[in-house]
């Protein structure tokens, strides 16, 4: 005898053993035992199948996201010797909504194979690595100066 009949004074029926139809229920109420198991065995054969498609509809929605993924990522070239920003992703545990999260700009050292940045603060002359990914063009500073001149020279003319 169970603790919970001895408690209770009755049988304790799990929902999980209901749910699935437990063959033990079945053999108590006298149904035909053979055409039980036949059910059985279908509704497992579905279940099979269920899992079948859902992980050919997961593997294609993989698919389709990696795909829309590529799409978004810009191919930057960057030279040494040029100008980035260098995107900070910690800002956002601090106040300030409105700050910008790009620093800089620092000046690029070295580019190593398979996207990795050397960069170098030009303030205080420290270089770190970071992804390439995390970087942007600066087109600041001289620049800048040079395409305001030119928009002004086209404005007078």
């Amino acid at each position: 005898m169970s603790p919970y009949k001895l408690v209770f004074g009755k049988a304790c029926h799990l929902p999980v053993e209901l749910e699935h139809k437990a063959y033990w229920a079945i053999k108590r109420l006298n149904l035909d035992l053979d055409a039980a198991g036949e059910k059985r065995l279908l509704q497992l054969n579905e279940l099979e199948e269920f899992r079948s498609q859902s992980y050919e509809n997961a593997k294609l929605y993989k698919e389709k996201t990696k795909q829309w993924h590529d799409r978004k990522i810009h191919l930057r070239n960057f030279e040494v010797g040029q100008q980035a920003l260098l995107f900070n992703s910690r800002l956002r545990l601090f106040l300030g909504k409105l700050k910008s999260r790009w620093s800089g700009p620092f000046k690029i050292t070295q580019i190593y194979p398979f996207g990795a940045v050397e960069l170098e603060d030009e303030k205080s002359g420290r270089t770190f690595k970071v992804n390439g990914q995390r970087i942007k063009h600066y087109f600041g500073g001289e620049k800048m100066e040079q395409l305001k001149q030119n928009f002004a020279a086209a404005k007078e003319a």
